[in-house]
């Protein structure tokens, strides 16, 4: 019996040594692919910000365009 218990805490620590490792693993990988992100000046990140929020604006004014008039045809059809 003590010596089934032995073995049961053996093999938790090896699992617990394995997932240690593996997280250890998955740090270091992150951080190497963290070190080769190329972060954008304060220039382009002004420009590229602006560019989202012109576009998203201008795609905002077409959809709202489009359901009133399909709305507004809908609403001749069924009247």
């Amino acid at each position: 019996m003590a010596d089934n218990n032995s073995a049961q805490v053996s093999e938790k620590k090896t699992q617990k040594s394995n997932s240690s490792k593996k997280i250890n693993k998955f740090l270091k990988g992150f951080k190497g692919e963290f070190k080769k992100v190329i972060w954008p000046n304060r220039e382009a990140l002004f420009k590229q910000t602006t560019t989202v929020i012109v576009v998203s604006v201008l795609v905002g004014i077409t959809i709202s365009l489009m359901d009133f008039v399909i709305g507004a045809g809908i609403h001749l059809i069924v009247r």
